[in-house]
């Protein structure tokens, strides 16, 4: 089999062995199981929280340094920058809530469904079974015994 190379390597002096291909198989990454996602949403929230926090802290600082910047040199465009960086701020700590409330949505235990409520009920029966009943206070013959 003569490569394509195969001028170089006769120049070279170059013997070339062939090499196999080699096929890399990827494993498909496992589906976590619903106790995993629950430490791996726990996981996420709080790096979530934490990046959160970094940026909050980090927004503190700029808005400081931006404001000082806009007091000493007294243009409107550093007011605009800074009124701009104080909303990004502000927006940064509105997620930092909203990242509360959804993971007290996904740790709720008893979630609500909707509420039974009965507005006719229907004894299906004779008059003397629904008279038995009824003298026994609602209960069933079994509990009576």
């Amino acid at each position: 089999m003569k490569s394509e190379f195969h001028d170089i390597d006769k120049t070279l002096d170059i013997e070339v062995t062939p090499i196999e291909e080699t096929k890399i198989v990827k494993k498909p990454k496992p589906i976590p199981k619903a106790r995993d996602r629950g430490q791996e949403s726990e996981k996420d929230y709080e790096y979530t929280r934490s990046q959160l926090y970094s940026l909050i802290e980090k927004g503190q600082e700029a808005v400081n340094g931006i404001l000082e910047l806009s007091q000493e040199s007294d243009s409107p465009r550093a007011y605009e920058v800074a009124g701009q960086l104080i909303k990004s701020v502000a927006d940064a700590t509105d997620k930092l809530i909203d990242l509360q409330q959804k993971m007290k949505d996904l740790n709720k235990e008893d979630p609500k469904g909707p509420n039974s409520v009965t507005n006719n009920a229907l004894f299906i029966g004779s008059t003397a079974d629904l008279q038995k009943f009824l003298k026994n206070g609602g209960q069933g013959e079994e509990q009576k015994k």
